[in-house]
């Protein structure tokens, strides 16, 4: 029982200092900035190095590098669960659902087509000095016999954090329209939301140390241009029509309410 409580009060925590109405209103314009002031704070005083700065870290290592499957994985059972709750449809379940689908397809054309652009753009040299350039023509085949490949880089990580960050801010809306009837209900829908919400802290500051770090201006912005414009297309726009994934149920995003807790 003490657990559950402890639970409770964490979900409810993230709900009012990080998972809330602002937050969730005004996270796009926060992400360019950071990825506008962060870029700046590299190319004019850049920060000495760090631990952050160290590929190996270990968010970037176990976290940042699988950032969609850990989404995905913790996003799965929250929608499924939460709209039940709400429509007790599972025609409707499996419609909202469908978003995922609909995700990783844009995560997948995305960074593929980032690839295909550093591909197009890019020469194999000895290394990363950029000296003594190979004659190989393929990022793939440059990078088997130990060369550099460099080409223009549209930043991943940039655009798949910007982009996780506001589809968990969207599904997680759902959250002050639920009532709990029963504890078990109530155990795991908290559950959910707190580990999410643990998640958005971590993919905004991998998403800051990337701004403050890695790549250049350019790179930066038009990954997380792509990470906004994505959510735009979809919770903005196409999810609004009746041939669409559609919203969460009575979705909050915008109404500004109060969370609700039924004892």
């Amino acid at each position: 029982m003490i657990s559950m409580e402890r639970l409770e009060n964490c979900a409810q925590m993230f709900q009012r200092r990080f998972l809330n109405e602002a937050f969730r209103r005004h996270c796009p314009v926060l992400l360019a900035c950071i990825v506008l002031g962060g870029s700046l704070l590299k190319e004019l005083s850049p920060l000495p190095d760090s631990y952050w700065n160290n590929k190996r870290n270990v968010l970037n290592v176990y976290f940042v590098k699988f950032s969609w499957g850990w989404t995905l994985w913790l996003l799965l059972p929250f929608i499924a669960l939460t709209n039940y709750k709400l429509t007790r449809s599972t025609t409707k379940v499996l419609r909202r659902l469908s978003s995922l689908l609909v995700s990783t397809l844009i995560w997948y054309l995305c960074t593929n087509l980032f690839l295909y652009i550093e591909d197009i753009t890019g020469s194999c040299y000895e290394s990363e000095a950029m000296s003594d350039p190979k004659e190989h023509q393929d990022r793939r085949e440059c990078r088997l016999h130990g060369g550099y490949w460099h080409g223009f880089d549209i930043s991943g990580h940039c655009f798949l954090l910007s982009y996780c960050i506001l589809l968990i801010l969207e599904e997680t809306s759902i959250i002050p329209n639920i009532r709990f009837e029963r504890h078990w209900h109530r155990m795991a829908i908290n559950a959910q939301f707190a580990a999410l919400s643990i998640l958005v802290i971590i993919w905004v500051w991998m998403f800051l140390c990337t701004a403050v770090y890695f790549h250049n201006i350019f790179q930066k912005v038009i990954g997380t241009a792509f990470g906004i414009l994505a959510w735009y297309i979809t919770y903005r726009w196409w999810y609004l029509k009746p041939i669409s994934p559609g919203l969460p149920p009575a979705s909050a995003s915008h109404s500004g309410k109060e969370p609700i807790y039924k004892n």
